[in-house]
């Protein structure tokens, strides 16, 4: 997948829970974004069933475990789906 469009769709995922965030902090006035937070939450879900179903792909992470988790929760399958194509054409 190009690297462009993946960067975009990162972008979209930290705008939607910077917005979830701020309006849960009463910092956005009322109206603007309204579903921002159920939006948050349901990115959120669907990367936490992502987590144990794609964990032999988060774990090849060269970084922290823990890292690793966090960028799943945050990104999903733009996290950990980069890292499963590295060791398919690795073993290929």
């Amino acid at each position: 997948m190009n690297p462009i469009v993946i960067n975009a769709f990162k972008a979209g995922c930290l705008f939607v829970f910077s917005a979830a965030l701020a309006r849960l902090a009463g910092l956005l006035p009322p109206g603007v974004l309204p579903y921002s937070t159920w939006i948050a939450f349901g990115l959120l879900v669907i990367h936490l069933i992502e987590l144990p179903l794609f964990f032999k792909y988060v774990r090849l992470y060269r970084g922290p475990l823990a890292v690793s988790v966090l960028l799943t929760l945050l990104f999903g399958l733009l996290h950990w789906k980069p890292l499963a194509e590295t060791q398919a054409r690795r073993s290929a």
